[in-house]
């Protein structure tokens, strides 16, 4: 008899179960029909039946998670990457080779182009850009007729962008093209991802017709950009010179697909992303006219009887927290997706190779869980005494990990510096036709917002 044959075998260790089905869902479609009529319903309902729920969208299933702690925990893993049914429906316009979709080497190597533009030392460079835009927009604003400002939100965020990192003289025509065709086209790319029927959107639909003009001209636009630099001959010190001077990890030029798709990772998530939030910021200022008041007496002590400018940003803290609170309780971006890498754990469940993982931000930061008041507009929970209480991941509105977005900065300082310049001008109201309510595509924004000013 040996040593070996009297020792008590290692039991094995016991399979992980699978997530719960969450209920609702429908035959073929899924829960994809949720996600249709009712989305930000049915993610704020998922954290009922746990952290991590399974859900059918067609025949996929994918599973959300529903935690701060797990989304976190995700975000900062190398079993995950950036990849599932959102990337996917973003493909056709964001392409492959963009560092929004791009993972792995390539990934890293574009964050290092791009992330100097970003530099703290670099964003007041950006200053007298923003403060001449945020201006603008106050200006047109204060004609005492109905504005539109969803479109004018799209206006100044797309000019802060192409100004500050592309330096082009182009803008006034082709933001109005830009921010038109996002519409259409991010609205349909929601679809795509939600009702995963591929031949069903190649067909000449007039809905499908719309959204591949739209689709078609955004890249048109971002040719005309590449093009014109490249005649000028010039090299400001911009984003787009850094772009068509890098190097691939051979050392040789980057291809023009990956400047092409680069230019569009610039112009398109971040304009719409910013867009939406301006939009959802001038809606507070108008529902909650005690904060507008509160901002424009801040701006008071701050700056005086003088515009206020880029340098006051940092001494708004009220401001700055009333950002912070719009982007909580209406975040642009409300819902993301990821896809293992390799057969992993989440909340002590299985999760296979090749799995689409969902989640919201949107319910995440509206979860009683982590927050009193949590449907409340309390810019004060942002004040250092109470901030400290929010759990961790429970507010991340520029992500986290490698895959945190290299403009935060530069974003909430144009953010910050819009609304406090708006605010210190204008007293604002909803005009009768105004349209207000959620428009849910990729991201959120009213469907059409109408203001109308008088002064201060």
């Amino acid at each position: 008899m040996t040593v070996e044959s009297v020792r008590p075998a290692h039991p094995e260790a016991p399979e992980l179960p699978a997530p719960p089905l969450a209920g609702g869902g429908v035959p073929v479609l899924g829960h994809g029909w949720q996600l249709v009529r009712d989305p930000l319903g049915l993610f704020a309902r998922l954290r009922e039946h746990g952290e991590v729920v399974r859900l059918r969208l067609g025949p996929k299933t994918v599973y959300a998670l529903t935690s701060p702690a797990l989304t976190g925990a995700m975000a900062l893993s190398p079993d995950f990457k950036i990849d599932g049914p959102l990337w996917e429906s973003l493909e056709g316009l964001l392409g492959k080779e963009g560092v929004a979709t791009a993972n792995g080497p390539r990934h890293r190597r574009q964050r290092r182009t791009i992330q100097p533009a970003f530099r703290l030392d670099i964003i007041p460079e950006y200053g007298p850009v923003m403060e001449e835009e945020a201006r603008a927009l106050a200006e047109r604003m204060g004609s005492g007729q109905a504005v539109d400002c969803t479109s004018e939100s799209f206006r100044v965020a797309v000019r802060i962008a192409a100004r500050c990192l592309l330096r082009g003289e182009y803008m006034d025509e082709r933001a109005e093209r830009l921010s038109i065709a996002l519409a259409t086209v991010f609205r349909g790319m929601y679809r795509r991802m939600v009702i995963p029927a591929g031949p069903l959107y190649r067909l000449p639909l007039p809905a499908n017709r719309k959204f591949d003009r739209a689709l078609a001209d955004l890249h048109v636009l971002v040719d005309e950009i590449v093009a014109e630099r490249r005649a000028s001959g010039q090299k400001p010190d911009d984003l787009l010179t850094a772009l068509l001077e890098a190097k691939n990890e051979n050392g040789e030029p980057i291809g023009e697909q990956e400047i092409h798709d680069q230019v569009v990772a610039i112009l398109t998530p971040g304009s719409e992303t910013v867009a939406s939030t301006i939009m959802w910021l001038l809606q507070v200022l108008v529902e909650h006219p005690e904060h507008a008041d509160r901002v424009a007496e801040e701006v008071k002590s701050v700056a005086g009887d003088r515009p206020v400018a880029f340098d006051d940003v940092r001494k708004l803290s009220h401001t700055n927290n009333v950002v912070v609170e719009a982007m909580r309780l209406r975040p642009a971006v409300w819902i993301l997706t990821r896809r293992a890498v390799t057969e992993t754990e989440l909340g002590g469940y299985r999760i296979p190779a090749g799995a689409d993982i969902v989640y919201s931000p949107y319910a995440i930061q509206r979860d009683p869980r982590s927050y009193a008041g949590h449907l409340d507009f309390d810019p004060d929970r942002w004040l250092p005494e109470r901030a400290k209480d929010v759990p961790k991941y429970a507010m991340s509105p520029f992500s986290v990990g490698n895959r945190k977005c290299p403009s935060d900065h530069f974003s909430m300082a144009q953010l910050s510096l819009i609304t406090a310049t708006v605010a210190s001008r204008w007293r604002l109201e909803k005009v009768s036709e105004s349209n207000d309510t959620t428009r849910v595509g990729i991201t959120l924004r009213p469907h059409r917002l109408l203001l109308r000013t008088a002064p201060r």
